[in-house]
């Protein structure tokens, strides 16, 4: 179990846990020196069964209150400490204001200094104090008179905090691994080490593992959890890790380590706030605030997700937009400060750590924010699969979760829902899966209506008609299922319902005949529609009505105005980008290196590479074309 206490300047932490453990928590010459606490200190104590009982403690002083953040966010049990003969003060109140923001419902108080004071001024300032616990999480907890100079209270208070740890619900273990890391030095002969606390997870000797939101990898070449040596870590504990491959300069508090998976670093944190009681005036959108979360301290801005203001006492959605990145997952706590950093202001509970720019407060967003609202990942998933007919992206529903992969198909496979491959799984609900069959047979019922002498529409004509948000991949499996059960049809890269077909007039079909093989004497450079004419003595507005005609029926495909290419010679050319693709380190396709392949001049390269850009083939990417997933088939 982890302890932290809180509690104003001078009312005996540091004292206290030295009384508790027999270590002294004050670290810094400085400290030692002034006898005030000014950064985080710890200090850990062996419990009769065998277990560590690990202390955090924090600073008093309202301008380390920084400081006191980056430790109390990871803590199981709080320590208020309030002295005797001052009695409960400005931190006292802010610390437990904290503390209830923060979500942490175990603790207790201990009264301090009571060798000073007599039993009558013990009684009225325990009266105080739980008048003022009253209402938040802390409400009713046992309230321990000690004094650190006589030793009075000390082994009682002691014996509550091992039968706390003794009590407290054992940790799930799951989700990738987070560390959040609050303090980072070199020792001689081992190198870096960072440490913190284990927000989930479970980390060993040997692991490799992102330092974020810099994105640098590292190794874990030794841990100590708990101030013992341990081949791993686990969620709940206090872990030091021997890093390699890092520098003591690259780290920072507020970094994480962290599974590479769950390397997202974002400015932008969708949460639940409340605003504290105590405010006098309400939370107004854009209000520049301080935010702590992990050991992170950042600057922001508060974008409420509703036209009012927030009052006193209430709670909103809001989106955070920090002035530097950090790593955060659904469920972590934050505190707001205000722009001055001389009060609190607010807690939050972030819900989606990854939340778009634009559209934040469209009817469909909240309701996603509100299955993020949801206990469990279950009921997340579930609802959230309820309200999304364009799927749901697994990958990033397990990163904002934290589930590691086991974990997420465990969870998908006690969930009714279609799963599908694309560059990355997206899970349906098999209603919403049905809708867009049924959207593609509609789209193509309707083509055959308006177009009748048009064959049908090729994918990307037919994803962008039916489900234009929905991902190739995704829309070539549709399609594939669709062609498998015999609810549609292709031909060529055209799409169209079983028993839909064309044909040409006798006459144009004669026409054809004496023009079509002209596509393919040079099929990578066939002769444009006035060519064709010339060299056939031939109307050109016929040659063009009559290939306009082929086109639509499938048989040639129009690469530019006027430029038709057989179906074969698109399909070969097809595949000669995918080859040219597959021989490139990055994947990527060179006009001039695809004009020397298929021998034709650079402005018809050129053209072809534009023509499958278009139908969704391939993508320009700055002055070169790379492969879409699932892009088209000819």
């Amino acid at each position: 179990m982890i302890v932290g206490t809180a509690g104003h300047i001078d009312h005996g932490k540091t004292a206290l846990v030295k009384a508790l453990t027999g270590v002294d928590a004050d670290r810094l010459v400085e400290e030692k020196a002034r006898g005030m606490t000014i950064d985080l200190g710890y200090a850990y104590t062996p419990m009769a069964n065998g277990d560590i009982l690990g202390f955090v403690d924090v600073p008093g002083h309202e301008k380390f209150i920084h400081n006191m953040l980056a430790g109390a966010t990871g803590i199981d049990f709080a320590l208020l400490v309030v002295a005797a003969d001052d009695g409960p003060m400005p931190q006292t109140l802010e610390h437990l204001q904290i503390l209830d923001l923060l979500g942490i419902r175990n603790g207790a108080v201990a009264l301090t200094k009571t060798d000073l004071v007599d039993p009558g001024r013990i009684a009225q300032v325990a009266e105080e104090i739980r008048t003022l616990l009253g209402g938040t999480g802390l409400e009713g907890c046992p309230l321990f008179p000690v004094s650190t100079v006589t030793g009075e209270g000390v082994a009682k208070l002691r014996a509550h905090l091992e039968a706390a740890a003794a009590s407290l619900d054992t940790r799930t273990i799951r989700g990738g691994f987070r560390l959040a890391v609050d303090r980072c030095f070199t020792i001689a002969g081992a190198g870096t080490v960072v440490t913190g606390t284990v927000f989930s997870g479970r980390v060993a000797v040997g692991d490799r593992l992102l330092l974020s939101p810099s994105g640098r990898p590292v190794r874990v070449r030794g841990i100590h959890a708990q101030n013992r040596p341990a081949e791993e870590g686990l969620a709940g504990q206090r872990c030091a890790l021997n890093l390699a491959d890092v520098e003591k300069r690259e780290v920072q508090r507020g970094d994480w380590v962290l599974a590479p998976e769950l390397h997202l670093p974002t400015t932008r944190l969708d949460v639940r706030l409340t605003l504290l009681a105590s405010e006098t005036r309400p939370l107004k959108h854009w209000t520049p605030v301080h935010v702590h979360l992990g050991a992170i301290h950042a600057t922001a801005r508060v974008a409420l997700l509703q036209d009012a203001p927030l009052e006193p006492g209430g709670n909103a959605l809001a989106q955070l937009v920090l002035d530097k990145p950090t790593c955060a997952v659904n469920g972590d706590r934050c505190i707001l400060r205000d722009a001055s950093a001389r009060r609190t202001l607010a807690g939050g509970r972030v819900l989606d750590a990854q939340p778009p720019v634009r559209g934040r407060r469209t009817a469909q967003r909240l309701e996603i924010l509100s299955a993020w609202e949801q206990a469990e990942p279950q009921a997340m998933l579930r609802t959230m699969l309820s309200i999304s007919p364009n799927g749901v992206d697994l990958q990033g529903f397990a990163a904002n979760a934290n589930l590691t992969a086991a974990e997420l198909d465990d969870l998908c496979r006690n969930l009714e829902l279609r799963r599908v491959a694309g560059t990355k799984p997206i899970a349906f609900a098999p209603e919403y899966w049905s809708r867009l069959k049924q959207a593609v047979i509609e789209t193509l019922k309707k083509e055959h209506e308006d177009v009748p002498d048009s064959l049908g529409l090729n994918s990307e004509q037919l994803r962008l008609r039916t489900a234009p948000r929905l991902e190739r991949a995704v829309f070539a499996q549709l399609l594939a299922e669709l062609l498998e059960e015999g609810l549609c049809a292709r031909d060529g890269s055209w799409w169209h319902l079983p028993g839909h077909e064309i044909t040409l007039s006798e006459a144009d079909e004669q026409l054809w005949q004496r023009i079509s093989p002209l596509l393919l004497e040079r099929p990578f450079q066939p002769p444009r529609v006035r060519d064709i004419a010339r060299a056939e003595s031939l109307d050109e507005t016929a040659v063009r009505k009559l290939l306009m005609q082929a086109a639509r029926m499938g048989r040639v495909y129009r690469v530019a105005h006027d430029h038709y290419f057989d179906r074969t010679a698109v399909a070969t050319l097809a595949d000669i980008v995918r080859g040219l693709a597959r021989e490139t380190p990055d994947g990527t396709i060179k006009a001039a290196t695809f004009r020397d392949r298929i021998g034709t001049g650079r402005k018809l390269a050129i053209h072809i590479l534009e023509y499958f850009d278009r139908v969704g083939l391939t993508r320009r990417l700055r002055d070169t074309h790379v492969l879409r997933n699932g892009g088209l088939q000819f």
